[in-house]
Formats: C-alpha cells, structure tokens, sequence
C-alpha cells in the first residue's frame, strides 16, 4: 500500500492546477464545497480576524496548529529535541491559537505509545521549558505573544493505550465492543474501567491540569476525540453505573473534570475537541477499499444514525448544550477515529501502511467535516470554533478555508499534518504571498505508517531534516513489504 505501488482511484489535487479544474472535479463528483475565487491578504483577509474571549484572552488571527499525536518522547514523557523542534515549528507558523501542539497524557497507563508526553510533578519543568520555547521563539518572529493563545491537550487513550510497548496494547475500556473488540483481540471477559477507577483518572486530570497552569499553557483541551477515552464515554450506551447510558451520565466524566478545575486550577480555560459524528469501524474489502465492518443496525456511533454511515447530530447537540451550561467557549470540530474510520476523520488519498484504500473521493470527507461544523456554528454561535480536515485540500486550501470563514462556518481554520512539512503556511497565506508548490503536503500518510511501525513521527517525504534522517530509508523499505 506504499504510494509508490499505489495508482489512486480518484484524481490527485495536485493534477486540478486551475479554479476551473478543482471546481470541475467537484461538480462532477457532487462535492459542496465553498470556494472564494479571490483571495484578500493583509489586514482585510479574514484569515486575519482576531478574536476576544470571554475569559478575557485574545487569539490574534483565525490559523489554529491543532494538536498530533507526539511519538518522540522519552520513556518517562519529557520532550526531547525532535519535540521541541516541532513546537518551535509550531510557534513560528504565524497561527496565533495552538490548540495543544499535542496529545498529553495524564497518566502513564494511558499513554497511546511509550514515547507520548506525560504531565506529571517530575516533568513540571520540561513542560514551563516548553511553553516558554513557544513564547521566545513567537516573540522573536512576530514581536509579541499577547495574542498567541497556547493550550495543552490532556487524554487518556482508553481503548488504544500502549504505555509500555509500541507493539503491545493494554486496553482501558467502558464497555465491550462487538467489532472493536475483535478487532484488537479482545475477550468477552476483558475487565472494564471501573467507577471508582474512573473517579481516580479524574482526579489525575485535575492534577494535570494544575501543573499546566503552573507551567504556563493558557487552556487546555479535554480530549473527546478520535476513538480515545473522553469519546468513548459519549457511545457508553449500554455502560451500568453512573458513566452509561444517559447524556448525563455519559457527560459526567467531562463535568467532574471541568469542576476539579474550575476549584483547583481557578482561570484556566477549558475547550474540548470533539468528534461531533461518528461511523461504523471500517475494513479492506474488495481491491483493499475500505467497507463499514457491519451492515445495518449499529448502536454505536456517537453523532451518526444507527446505519452507522450517515450523521445524526442530536445528540452531539446535546452534549453541546452540555459545554454551555459548563461555560466552554473553546471547541475543536473532528470527527471518527484513525484507529478505525480513518477516511471520515482524516481525508487522504494515500493510506497508512495498516489501513484501507479510501472508498471516496477524499474531498467527500473534506466537504463532510465543513458542513458538519456549520451546522454547529450556526446552532452554537457562542462557541469560538475551530474546524479540521483542510489538509487534503492542498493548494486549493485558501481558498475554501476563506471562505468557510467569510460565510461563518467556522471561526478558526485548524491545521494538522499539513503543518509538519509546511510550518510558516498561515504567514504565506497572510502575506498573500501564494503557496509553496514544493512543500505542500500530499496525504502519503508517512507521519502516520512511521509511528505505526515503532519509528518517530515525521514528513519524511518533504522535510529535509526528517528525509536525511537513517529512518527514512527504514520507513521506505517497510511501505515496499
């Protein structure tokens, strides 16, 4: 599944070189996406617009660096150089909300890999080290930080923990999933997290969250995305005790963590990235196109219908309502998880080495996330809302993000992998200086099959430092195989 092997089934961006082209594709494949023919830079672009929090904290313009899973810690969750390299990368792109950099643990159980960021009182310090790192190497480029808003997201990796071998996972799950359980080799008797144990991760939480404040990070992200703890509590459907079955219920791991903060950590904000709809887990069908795992009623899809391939956003709404009563502000729009819809959450042309080829045209996903995350801005204008899945847009990506802003779809365009071989983006978009050709990313998903195959996370195809690295050519000769 290497993209050298792979001939994609549906047109590369890279080959649509006019408006008139890109808009073509879309016509003809029925793709709704908004499009501005002309681009504003300067003052006037609303890339450009700032934003005054409630909480008094300003967000100078509307790039958000949304946060990546880190595979280049130490064992014990401090950062190293390839970290720091990254945040650096981070702080200079122009964006002016860092929405975490990336996912940290609170816990060591919880780690999604051995080498992923943990915040506890023994790496305090590496963490103010880092922050600071982001506010001198911001200074420095832009003059000042009083409008750089930088987060730390908190998780806790539930079903997809690997805390101690990047080949061997130790499960903490809520409830027993027919699919995934098989998936992952799960047996029927496979224990759950407990109530009590539960109480005690939201005590961690809240002693995470103190050490971010002491560190420095302006807010932090309670994770609700992607597969990961904080999501799964939102389809306990059929969970017993006080985390299942009712909104309430399945809400009250976010609300106790939130009042653990709000006493403990006084002035932190708080903002939640969110996978608003979830699908049925996909698999390799026929020619290795992806396929829902299971045909008809799935109970399981938080934010989708029980077809499990179609959105149904009622409850995603009520959780919502959730975030409002707890005065959040700050949300993060994604959806699906990487671990088993990868299609859905993060559009790509070319798969990791372990999964599936997409079963569309990748700009369907695209389209997908941004009516989704209108939907909720237009139900939630209170929420200050950072939307996803702009990377697979590629060249064609100011002009969309433009005008997602213009129409008020979205109040902040989130960048992903597309930063990691293309950092100082926001300012060329700002600047109006055009796009980069040669560093654009292309979705060849290596900054996911790398750490997938216990190598550092990294664009090995167009960043110079990660493609001189010995691990390139270990990376090339694993996507031959």
């Amino acid at each position: 599944m290497s993209s050298g092997k792979y001939k994609p089934s549906f047109p590369r961006v890279a080959q649509l070189k006019t408006a008139e082209q890109f808009q073509h594709h879309l016509s003809e494949e029925g793709i709704d996406l908004p499009f501005a023919e002309n681009l504003i830079a300067g003052l006037e672009s609303p890339f450009a617009k700032g934003h005054l929090l409630r909480s008094g904290n300003r967000i100078g313009n509307a790039f958000c660096i949304l946060p990546m899973e880190g595979w280049d810690g130490t064992t014990d969750g401090k950062p190293t150089e390839l970290t720091k390299r990254r945040w650096g990368n981070f702080a200079r792109s122009g964006a002016k909300l860092l929405w975490g950099c990336e996912a940290v643990a609170v816990r060591h159980d919880g780690r999604a890999n051995p080498n992923q960021l943990l915040m506890n009182e023994a790496n305090l310090s590496d963490f103010a080290s880092l922050f600071q790192l982001i506010q001198e190497e911001h200074r420095t480029e832009f003059g000042k930080t009083d409008d750089l808003l930088t987060g730390l997201q908190l998780t806790h990796s539930g079903r997809f923990c690997k805390p101690n071998s990047k080949n061997q996972m130790e499960p903490k799950i809520l409830y027993h999933h027919p699919i995934l359980d098989k998936k992952f080799g799960l047996k029927e008797d496979y224990p759950l997290f407990t109530d009590a144990e539960i109480d005690e991760l939201v005590e961690d939480y809240v002693k995470a969250a103190v050490l971010a404040q002491k560190a420095g990070f302006q807010f932090l992200d309670i994770k609700h995305c992607h597969g990961y703890l904080g999501h799964e509590f939102l389809s306990a459907y059929e969970r017993e005790g006080k985390y299942g079955k009712s909104m309430e219920n399945r809400s009250r791991f976010l609300r106790e963590i939130t009042a653990g903060i709000n006493t403990e950590a006084p002035g932190l904000e708080i903002g939640v990235r969110l996978s608003v709809f979830d699908w049925v887990p996909f698999q390799k069908g026929p020619e290795e196109k992806g396929v829902p795992s299971a045909n008809g009623h799935y109970p399981f899809a938080f934010g989708g219908d029980e077809s499990g391939t179609n959105e149904n956003l009622s409850e995603s709404f009520e959780f919502l309502e959730e975030l409002k009563k707890l005065g959040i502000e700050l949300l993060c729009t994604t959806a699906g998880s990487p671990y088993y819809n990868p299609h859905i959450q993060r559009p790509a042309l070319f798969p990791p080495s372990d999964g599936y080829l997409p079963p569309e045209d990748p700009l369907h996903g695209v389209a997908r996330q941004i009516r989704v995350t209108g939907e909720v801005k237009a139900a939630f204008p209170e929420f200050y809302v950072v939307g996803s899945a702009y990377s697979y847009l590629q060249e064609w990506l100011p002009n969309v993000a433009q005008e997602v802003l213009q129409t008020g779809k979205a109040d902040s365009i989130g960048l992903g992998r597309m930063v990691l071989s293309y950092p100082e983006m926001p300012v060329d978009i700002l600047a109006g200086n055009g796009l980069k050709r040669q560093k654009i990313c292309r979705t060849f998903s290596d900054c996911t099959t790398a750490p997938r195959n216990g190598i550092v996370s990294g664009c090995f195809p167009l960043d110079p430092f990660y493609k001189n690295m010995p691990e390139h050519s270990q990376l090339k000769s694993l996507k031959e195989i």
